[in-house]
């Protein structure tokens, strides 16, 4: 079943359209990868999809219901968590203070109870609770965004580039988490400099070339192209 179904969209800055009829769709509890060059409009597609650009044409529907006219703290509350490039943490705000201000998106769910569920699963952000979130690592801030996503129970997250920056284990450590929560029944849209694993691990894949679909296919099926081992993959993983 389709979660998210995107239809010819197109969108940009300014004056810059940089996605040109882009059609995708997720389906339900799968991981979906988007994998493409620099400068592709990868980032341009997750932001378009939680509404922090405008729709310049096209449709974006998710769980059955248009998103054209909805603002981007109304996305999160359908369901739709998005963890942006870069973190962005409120780095003056403790780890504690982070997951409360996005905990307060859901005022149904029990702050506290949720806040130590997660503790649980990301034992760091427990030991980190009462630091600075601006003082954390790499990892860890990571996690953070994960966790800030994560509390909000949503039903798909995208996730843009989530290994950028991080040191090999813990690269796959995140991964780790990102499967887990597959696993767990939440849809994933992830777009990732790391083709490799990110094709290893899914279930769909789509690969973005100046802001149109160049190519599509299972994880497995684009792994085994030559000319997607060619221009984004380089030379295999030991091991």
């Amino acid at each position: 079943m389709a979660l998210l179904e995107v239809e010819n969209l197109h969108a940009g800055y300014g004056r810059i359209e940089v996605l040109h009829g882009v059609s995708l769709v997720l389906e339900a509890h799968t991981l979906c990868a988007i994998v493409g060059a620099n400068g592709a409009g990868k980032t341009t597609l997750l932001m378009t999809l939680s509404r922090l650009l405008p729709i310049r044409a096209g449709t974006i529907r998710f769980d059955g219901r248009s998103l054209a006219r909805t603002a981007s703290h109304d996305v999160v509350r359908a369901g739709l968590a998005h963890v942006p490039e870069g973190r962005r943490m409120l780095a003056q705000l403790t780890v504690e203070e982070n997951l409360l201000v996005a905990a307060e998106i859901r005022p149904d769910l029990n702050r506290k109870a949720e806040i130590a569920a997660l503790y649980e699963r990301f034992p760091i952000l427990g030991k980190r609770r009462k630091v600075p979130a601006g003082s954390l690592s790499g990892g860890e801030q990571q996690m953070l965004a994960l966790g800030r996503a994560l509390i909000t129970h949503p039903k798909a997250l995208l996730l843009d580039e989530p290994s950028m920056g991080l040191a090999p284990k813990l690269v796959d450590q995140i991964f780790a988490i990102v499967a887990e929560e597959r696993t767990r029944g939440t849809s994933i849209l992830l777009v990732e400099q790391n083709a490799r694993k990110a094709l290893a691990l899914a279930d769909r894949a789509y690969v973005l070339e100046r802001g149109k679909i160049a190519m599509e296919g299972t994880g497995a099926e684009l792994l085994g192209r030559d000319e997607i081992t060619a221009a984004y993959l380089g030379a295999p993983e030991d091991g």
